[in-house]
C-alpha cells in the first residue's frame, strides 16, 4: 500500500489518522499536540478592563476565498460529508434544511427566536426551542419554550416553562422515549446562597441562577411534565464555613460541586451551563458547565429522589458528578495552570458510526485568550463501566487524542456560542457561532465545506454586504449550533428535497436592504454574568410541572 493511500484512509479513525500522519511525516496544526505553547489559564491578548477582568478580543467576520462575496456558501468540495445542515439563525424566527450546495431545500416558521437551539427528529418532525422574554433572564442563552413542527411547519406542541422563578435556556436534547431533556436555571435568594456556604464578599448580585436539568414528558398540544430532575444545589461542597452543612475538603470529594469553582467572584448565573448530550445506551448526560471552565458527567438512571442524593442508580453515587473535566482547580486537584478549557460549549459524544464513537468532542472557546479551538478526549473507563480516578489526581485524559486550531489561531475564534459534529466520514462540522460561521474540516485540519449564514435580525442580508454587531459585539448573523443529517436519516425518508434557492438576497441588492452593518451600542459589563440581570427559579415555589 503506497504512502498516499495511507493517507486517504485517514477519517477511519481518529487514532489511525494520527498515527498514519506520523508515518507519512506530515506536519500538521490539527495535531500539534505536544509542541504548541501551554493554554492560558485565562490570560490572553485581551485589554485589562478593571477588576481582574479582560475584554475579549475581537470575534472576526470570515473572509471568503470568492472576491466579493460576504455571504452563503464558500467552499464545497467533494471530500464534504454528504447531508443536510439544520440552521436556526439567532437573531430571526425561521429555521433551515440547507444542501451542501448551500441551497434551503425545506425551511420551518416560528413566532420565537431560538432559545437557542433544534433538531430534527426522526419522524421528520423539528424540535426547537424558543425565547420567552421574562422578566430577569440569565444575562444570555434564554429559551423557556419548547416547539415540536411537523414537515408541513404545523405546530403540533408547545410548552412553556419560563417565569422570574425558574426559566429553560441554552439547549435541550430529543431522548429515544420521546422525552426532552433541557437545562433550567432557578432562583436563590442571597440568604439562602449564604446559607449553603455562598461567601456574600464574593456575591456579585442580590441572588443565583444555579443550574438544573430537566426531563419533560410533551402533553400535547399543549403542556409538559417533568418526569426526572437533577440540580447542581443538591451537590454542593465548600471548606470556609464550618457551620453549614456543605462544608468539606472538595479534593477529597471530586463528585461534588465547589461552591468557588469558578476561581473567581460569583456571578448570579454561576454555573453558566450552555449544553447537554443524552447517551441512551450509558444512560448519562454530558452537562458543559462554563462558569467552571469544565464539562460534567451525570447518571440518568436515578430517581429524581436518588438524583437529589448521594447514592442509587447504575454508578452507585446518585445525583453526584461521576466525570468531570477540563480545570482540576476547580476540586482542588490542580492549579489555573492545569485548566484545559476556557468557557468551552457544546460537549457532545461521537455517535456510533463515526470515528472516534464514545469519545467526546468540546468547542473550546478560548473566550480572553483570542483563539478557539476542538478537544476531542477519550473518557478514562474501566470495563465495568466506572470512571477512572487515581487517589489525589484529576480526571484524565491529560490532554486530548484530536485538537483543531487554525494555522493562524487568531483566524478560528468565536468567543462564545458555537458547536461541533463529528460526521460518519471522520470530518468534524463546526460552527463558529458568534460570525454565523459554519465549516467542516478533516481530520489534518483541511477546511472542505464552509458557509455563512446571511439572515440577521431584521431581514437578509444582499451577496456583497456585512452583518452588523449587536450590544456585546455579537455577529447579528450569529448560529448558537448546527446539526447535520445523513441524506439516509430516517427523518429525511421520502420527504421533498428539491433545492429552493439560496437564503441570500442578489449583489444587486447591495447596499438596498439596510441591514448592513447595523450595530448597537456596546454594554458596559460585556462579558459572561455581568450586570445582574440574571433569573431562575426555586423548584420548591414553581407551579405544578404539567402547567
Amino acid at each position: 500500500m503506497t504512502m498516499k493511500t495511507n493517507c486517504q484512509k485517514l477519517h477511519r479513525s481518529t487514532a489511525s489518522a494520527l498515527f498514519i500522519l506520523l508515518a507519512c511525516g506530515l506536519t500538521l496544526q490539527a495535531f500539534a499536540q505536544d509542541n504548541r505553547p501551554p493554554r492560558p489559564g485565562g490570560s490572553g491578548p485581551g485589554r485589562e478592563v478593571g477588576g481582574g477582568r479582560r475584554e475579549m478580543p475581537e470575534n472576526k467576520i470570515p473572509t471568503s476565498p470568492n472576491p466579493g462575496q460576504t455571504v452563503g456558501l464558500y467552499l464545497n468540495t467533494s471530500n464534504a460529508c454528504p447531508g443536510y445542515t439544520l440552521m436556526a439563525p439567532k437573531h430571526n424566527t425561521v429555521t433551515y434544511l440547507l444542501d451542501n450546495e448551500g441551497r434551503y431545500v425545506h425551511q420551518w416558521k416560528s413566532e420565537y427566536e431560538p432559545g437557542q437551539t433544534a433538531y430534527l427528529l426522526p419522524n421528520g418532525h423539528l424540535l426547537r426551542a424558543g425565547m420567552l422574554r421574562v422578566q430577569g433572564g440569565t444575562g444570555g442563552g434564554e429559551g423557556g419554550r419548547i416547539e415540536e413542527f411537523d414537515w408541513d411547519g404545523n405546530l403540533i406542541w408547545g410548552f412553556n416553562h419560563a417565569t422570574r422563578e425558574y426559566q429553560l435556556h441554552h439547549d435541550i436534547k430529543p431522548m429515544p422515549n420521546g422525552h426532552v431533556l433541557a437545562l433550567m436555571v432557578e432562583r436563590k435568594t442571597r440568604e439562602q446562597a449564604m446559607a449553603v456556604g455562598f461567601n456574600e464578599s464574593q456575591m456579585r448580585d442580590e441572588y443565583l441562577v444555579p443550574d438544573a436539568v430537566v426531563e419533560i414528558e410533551p402533553v400535547y398540544p399543549n403542556g409538559g411534565r417533568i418526569v426526572w430532575e437533577w440540580h447542581v444545589w443538591d451537590h454542593l461542597i465548600q471548606n470556609s464555613d464550618q457551620s453549614k452543612p456543605s462544608y468539606g475538603e472538595p479534593a477529597a470529594h471530586p463528585e461534588l460541586v465547589d461552591v468557588a469553582c469558578n476561581g473567581r467572584a460569583t456571578p448570579a448565573f454561576w454555573n453558566h451551563m450552555n449544553s447537554l448530550d443524552y447517551n441512551a445506551k450509558l444512560d448519562q448526560i454530558v452537562l458543559s458547565a462554563r462558569g467552571c471552565n469544565e464539562i460534567w458527567i451525570i447518571d440518568h438512571s436515578t430517581t429524581a429522589i436518588e438524583a437529589a442524593g448521594h447514592a442509587g442508580g447504575k454508578q452507585g453515587k446518585g445525583g453526584d458528578l461521576i466525570y468531570r473535566w477540563g480545570n482540576p482547580a476547580a476540586y482542588g486537584r490542580g492549579t489555573m495552570s492545569d485548566k484545559q478549557l476556557i468557557q468551552q460549549h457544546d460537549a457532545e459524544w461521537i455517535p456510533d458510526g463515526s470515528p472516534g464513537a464514545g469519545h467526546m468532542t468540546i468547542f473550546n472557546n478560548g473566550y480572553d485568550r483570542g483563539w478557539s479551538s476542538i478537544e476531542e478526549i477519550v473518557l478514562p473507563m474501566d470495563a465495568a463501566g466506572h470512571y477512572l480516578l487515581e487517589p489525589g489526581k484529576a480526571y484524565g485524559p491529560a490532554k486530548p487524542v484530536w485538537h483543531y486550531e487554525a494555522k493562524n489561531r487568531a483566524d478560528f475564534f468565536s468567543s462564545e456560542i458555537s458547536g461541533a459534529q463529528r460526521l460518519p466520514n471522520g470530518n468534524t462540522l463546526i460552527c463558529a457561532g458568534i460570525v454565523g460561521n459554519l465549516f467542516e474540516i478533516t481530520p489534518t485540519g483541511e477546511m472542505v465545506w464552509q458557509y455563512v449564514n446571511p439572515m440577521v435580525r431584521g431581514g437578509i442580508l444582499a451577496q456583497g454586504e456585512n452583518p452588523g454587531k449587536d450590544m456585546r459585539g455579537h455577529l447579528w448573523n450569529a448560529v448558537f449550533k448546527v446539526h447535520r443529517y445523513a441524506p439516509d436519516y430516517s427523518g429525511l425518508a421520502g420527504r421533498d428535497l428539491t433545492p429552493k434557492g439560496v437564503i441570500e438576497l442578489p449583489a444587486a441588492m447591495k447596499g438596498k436592504t439596510g441591514l448592513e452593518n447595523m450595530t448597537e451600542s456596546q454594554r458596559p459589563d460585556r462579558g459572561p454574568g455581568g450586570g445582574g440581570r440574571n433569573s431562575g427559579g426555586n423548584r420548591d415555589n414553581r407551579p405544578p410541572p404539567n402547567q
